[in-house]
């Protein structure tokens, strides 16, 4: 067994290397490369099932009991710093390398149907690779320098792949807008990281919250300043996991390719942060107040999640808020010490909604063969309706994956989030009635999605409005829509099972999971499970989902009441939700225009005050020089004369005063 955590290493290399021979491929032989596409495609994709099959061993050796497992060097030294690399397996790392490794082999497979006609299909496989290689290293890394330097590599992937259709103004500006709101979670991870090295001497999770202990009984360092250093980190998670205040950067990441939505920003990616706050458990369960910031935030981003979500239009930006206010329940669970609780709907969420996002791409495809490839038409849910009649495979699995994330039982969902519910219930009733009333609105959007683009008849686009988009984006060659080729709809049925199934394994009756994926120096113990107690929570939770569906069913199938009559009886509240609570409009007069006017304002002292004292500096140098080279004329006499009579001048100055 041991050669199997011996070269564990070779998980994140194997996408690595996929992605430096394809990549240098496209650099230095581009069109050859180029022309290469199913066999550059079936490369990569064999080197993740390669991993994969790797990363299902290991999570099978865990499983059956086997110690955690750590490998390292050391990589600098100076003086009494030592820096050390390597990997870890534990169980949350096997666990977390099967979520991407599956995940990521499906969405490879998937893409190859996506893309098939899009130019940069090689160029889309390399960065999918480089992608999958950065997350799986991310994940096995034994101490935070390690994790940074992969969580810049992942954003750094975000950025390539959201931005993939640069020539497209609205992908390059959401690449930007990705880019620079990490950078600021980013800093302020690296500002934290820094200062609990200063405080403990070290960078390794498990010494760190050991060293913390000690400081912190032995009142050698503060609580508010051990408080101050875990919420800098906290704000790398913030970011990376989308939540409030720095989750607006997620839902125009859609722009990118829908295989990268469903890979990056639902199921790996946005998990990292959910990751780092389970590796920092240790450090942050001795400190209250940041678990109750941690708590808080995930409850109300949840909630600003599920308000958004309802009233969008494009099928992938409502998705994109969906995926904002689960991972919202994923912190939330972890903020209350609900570890396993949180990493369990961290893995079930990454299968469905990894599904449902494929599943929207795959009707996108179907609906740009009428509409034509305008994401404005393609993607607006008004113009679907009706689609289960020509995607019945799409159609049934979204509903599954519905079905899975509003908690309705069996499906995975309801295991997952009624676990942390359960907790949340226990640690503040508050925060439990928030996200309950939540977990009702996320039926209700996720259901509207479903009846408004599988169920009624074909809307399709007016016909003035189509003929607009036709003069820039080519016309439609089809009267209706189509289901995706099996490349599509074979990762989509995959996905199904796990978003049915898994759930199973984290039941209350024998919490296999938690068994398995347990806090950091946590005693695994035998749990009593209150029968009474489950069923209460358990049937509100799911009684409120059911309230939710049937409130969309009556004004998405019977039209009674109308949406458009809801709307205009809640004007405001329904403008509110229509415009993301105004955060891009605020964040825009804040930061971008105001960025803008110090800057300029900056301009200003730069042109008159800095440039000014150079140029006066320069104009007097100019005029005392010329003034002064009258007086070389080169007689000793002359200069004789002068320094006599600045002598003199000294003489007299001094006997006046």
């Amino acid at each position: 067994m041991e050669p199997l955590y011996q070269y564990a290493w070779l998980i994140p290399v194997l996408p690595l290397l996929g992605a430096l021979v394809v990549g240098f491929g496209l650099i230095s032989f581009s069109e050859t490369t180029s022309h290469l596409r199913r066999p550059s495609a079936i490369f990569i994709m064999a080197l993740m099932a390669i991993a994969l099959g790797h990363s299902l061993a290991i999570l099978w050796s865990q499983s059956h009991g086997h110690a955690p497992y750590t490998q390292m060097i050391e990589w600098a030294a100076a003086g009494s710093l030592h820096i050390v690399m390597g990997y870890v397996i534990d169980p949350l790392a096997a666990m977390m390398l099967v979520v991407v490794t599956s995940v990521a082999f499906l969405v490879m497979l998937y893409t190859d149907g996506y893309m098939a006609h899009d130019p940069g299909y090689v160029r889309f496989y390399a960065y999918l690779s480089l992608f999958g290689s950065s997350m799986l290293g991310l994940v096995v890394s034994p101490n935070l320098v390690q994790v940074y330097i992969f969580w810049e590599l992942v954003g750094m992937c975000s950025y390539l792949l959201v931005g993939f259709w640069y020539d497209r103004k609205s992908a390059a500006e959401a690449a930007q807008k990705a880019f620079v709101t990490n950078r600021v979670g980013d800093f302020g991870l690296l500002l934290g990281m820094v200062g609990l090295f200063w405080a403990t001497g070290t960078f390794e999770f498990g010494e760190m919250g050991d060293r913390l202990t000690e400081l912190l009984n032995s009142g050698l360092l503060s609580s508010q300043l051990a408080a101050i250093l875990a919420i800098l980190v906290f704000l790398g998670p913030v970011a990376k996991s989308a939540q409030f205040p720095l989750h607006v950067w997620l839902p125009d990441a859609m722009e990118g390719p829908t295989p990268i939505s469903a890979l990056i920003h639902a199921a790996t990616m946005v998990a990292a942060g959910v990751f780092l706050i389970a590796r920092m458990f240790p450090v942050f369960e001795q400190l209250p107040i940041v678990m109750d910031i941690i708590a808080w935030t995930g409850a109300f981003t949840a909630f600003m999640g599920a308000t958004i979500a309802i009233t969008q239009n494009d099928i992938k930006k409502s998705l994109a808020y969906s995926t904002i206010s689960q991972l919202g329940y994923m912190v939330m669970g972890m903020g209350v010490g609900a570890y396993s609780a949180g990493l369990f709907h961290l893995m079930t969420h990454a299968y469905f909604k990894a599904m449902l996002f494929l599943g929207s791409g795959s009707v996108i495809h179907g609906m740009e063969g009428v509409v034509g490839h305008d994401p404005n038409l393609a993607q607006d849910m008004r113009y679907m309706g009706g689609l289960r009649k020509y995607m019945p495979i799409t159609g049934l699995t979204f509903l599954i994956g519905c079905l899975a994330i509003s908690g309705v039982p069996p499906f995975a969902g309801f295991w997952s989030k009624d676990e942390i519910l359960g907790a949340v219930f226990h640690a503040n009733p508050a925060m439990w009635v928030l996200t309950w009333l939540t977990a009702g609105l996320t039926a209700f959007y996720m259901f509207r999605m479903y009846f408004m683009t599988f169920e009624g008849s074909f809307r399709n686009v007016p016909a003035e409005l189509q003929a607009h988009h036709d003069q820039g984006h080519g016309k439609h060659h089809a009267a209706e829509p189509h289901e995706s080729p099996w490349t599509m709809t074979v990762p989509l049925v995959v996905l199904a099972i796990p978003s049915m199934l898994i759930g199973l394994l984290g039941t209350p009756f024998n919490n296999l999971f938690e068994a398995f994926v347990h806090a950091p120096g946590e005693a695994i113990a035998a749990h009593s499970f209150d029968l009474t107690e489950f069923l209460v929570l358990a049937g509100s939770s799911v009684g409120i989902g059911l309230i939710g569906i049937t409130v969309a069913s009556l004004m998405y199938l019977k039209g009674t009441p109308s949406p458009q009559s809801i709307a205009k009886a809640i004007e405001p509240l329904y403008q509110f939700s229509l415009h993301k609570w105004y955060f891009d409009e605020l964040y825009d007069a804040v930061f971008v225009k105001g960025c803008r006017r110090l800057a300029r304002q900056v301009l200003e002292v730069d042109y008159n005050v800095v440039d000014g004292v150079v140029n006066l500096t320069g104009f007097v140098t100019m005029v005392t020089g010329e003034g002064l080279k009258y007086f070389q004329n080169g007689r000793a006499q002359f200069y004789a004369l002068i320094v006599l009579l600045a002598v003199l001048g000294f003489v007299i100055f001094s006997v006046q005063t």
